[in-house]
């Protein structure tokens, strides 16, 4: 896999309708590294702060802190070196200030530094100043730039004496600019965001809610691959929001967040909607639309009670309150019906952790099923639930079904990760495990579940964490100050 790190792969353009964006070179296939691109600057979320490595945004039990500032907190010795040049100025600002100002300041902080000291063009690979993104201030509404005026504010104060100064229009345009171009930076697993960065090349990527290509973060940069096969000269597009959301949904996400107005094909047509709040067919009979409309009501009321206890940590109560939920929609609605994966998801989770391993897998198939008829075959979303229903087979000695669902989740992740991607290689290697298993149990029976019963002890598949919902995951992937 040859990721060229000039950008010529792609040529700025001005998109009809949507201002600046990025069109393709040559023809791309699916799995195709466009371009990746390191981050201008990055912090870790200030409810993080002491759990992630500040240079590497690796998680660890044990971090050693910045004797200097009190705050920053790295994997090791290596890590602290290599963040230095970055931390250094914020080190002095921080001991300086007395206290640590929030994720927001330190960012614009971040950048202001590094404009500073490099200039507006980093590197011969960036496209684009900071100065010609867009910053919405003018959009935002009243509550927004209330917390914005307060950053600012603050920033002020923190932002060092002998640092060279801004005026307060470069510093606002700035807190706009990662307001809606910030990008989130997960953990080395990529399971789930810890941090936020800005990509400039990144953000002249345009929306479209069935896009053609998808962004990970792999090694500390973030790459833009193909999704399917992508023609020379057709403009590059990735989501900004989660597809399992309605047109009207996304439509109102998308406004509010980033103040444009989407109309992609999937929006203007409403592509599936109609499945995503469905009636369950049986027969070729439709029950009425107004006992769908009530079991999506209930269902939806539902959903609230079990995020509270989930919150909550009362676990046998959020399994109490899906049954009562799964029994009297599941007759109602669709199998893909959006609020019905959402508790079958939920269901499968708590259930895997109170490890009620066979019901648990019926839910976790349920949903993939569901996913399939919904998210496009190459979504990341997709292949995190397939890998999640896979594991969870394999829990439960379901085998074949197991090895299945952990190939599909190969094949997809193989194009929207990558091969060299942590998640990737931890699946490769459930692959070569489950195959193993596979092969034995076709063999012979007994020595199989011997064999698994010490294996489970072992549990070599470490994915046993306490249930958190799989949207926070996968799927805010570009940070949000909501």
């Amino acid at each position: 896999e040859l990721v060229f790190s000039t950008m010529e792969n792609v040529v700025i353009f001005d998109s009809p309708g949507k201002g600046r964006g990025l069109k393709a070179t040559k023809e791309f296939w699916a799995g195709d590294v466009i371009f990746s691109e390191a981050s201008l600057a990055a912090v870790v979320f200030d409810s993080f702060a002491d759990r992630i490595c500040h240079s590497c945004f690796r998680r660890q039990e044990k971090l050693q802190r910045c004797g200097q500032c009190k705050f920053a907190h790295y994997c090791d010795r290596t890590c602290q070196r290599a963040g230095w040049a970055e931390h250094k100025q914020e080190c002095s600002a921080i001991k300086a200030y007395g206290k640590v100002p929030n994720e927001n300041i330190r960012l614009v902080a971040r950048l202001l530094w590094r404009l500073n000291k490099d200039g507006s063009m980093v590197s011969d690979t960036q496209l684009t100043t900071l100065e010609e993104l867009e910053d919405h201030i003018n959009d935002m509404q009243e509550d927004e730039l209330k917390e914005f005026k307060v950053d600012i504010h603050n920033f002020l104060d923190y932002w060092p004496r002998t640092s060279k100064q801004h005026t307060i229009d470069v510093i606002s345009h700035i807190f706009g600019v990662i307001n809606c171009n910030g990008f989130s930076v997960s953990d080395q697993r990529g399971l789930q965001a810890v941090g936020v960065g800005l990509f400039p090349n990144l953000c002249l990527v345009n929306h479209d809610c069935w896009p053609n290509s998808t962004v990970v973060l792999n090694h500390g940069k973030i790459e833009i691959r193909a999704l399917g096969k992508i023609e020379e000269g057709e403009e590059l597009t990735v989501s900004y929001v989660d597809f399992l959301n309605l047109s009207e949904e996304r439509q109102r996400l998308l406004k509010t967040q980033y103040f444009f107005d989407c109309t992609c094909e999937h929006c203007k047509n409403k592509i599936k909607d109609d499945l995503k709040m469905g009636g369950r067919e049986v027969d070729g009979v439709k029950p009425p639309e107004e006992q769908v409309k009530e079991a999506t009501d209930y269902c939806f009321e539902m959903m609230e009670k079990m995020e509270k206890a989930r919150l909550n940590g009362d676990y046998h109560e959020v399994v109490k309150i899906c049954n009562e939920c799964i029994e009297r929609t599941e007759p109602v609605l669709a199998d893909s019906h959006i609020y019905l994966l959402r508790i079958w998801s939920t269901m499968s989770e708590v259930k895997a952790y109170l490890q009620y391993f066979d019901e648990a897998a019926d839910y976790a198939r349920k949903m993939v099923e569901g996913y399939m008829k919904l998210y496009h075959p190459n979504n990341a979303a997709l292949g995190m639930a397939a890998m999640r229903a896979g594991v969870t087979h394999w829990q439960a000695g379901q085998i074949e079904v197991g090895h299945g669902m952990i190939c599909k989740a190969y094949a997809i992740l193989m194009v929207t990760h990558g091969p060299t991607h942590p998640i990737t290689k931890d699946l490769e290697a459930m692959r070569v495990q489950t195959e193993m298993e596979l092969r034995m149990f076709k063999q012979n029976e007994y020595v199989y579940h011997s064999m698994r019963e010490a294996a489970l002890k072992n549990k070599p598949m470490t994915m046993m964490h306490e249930p958190k919902s799989v949207e926070e995951g996968i799927k805010n992937l570009f940070h949000r100050r909501k």
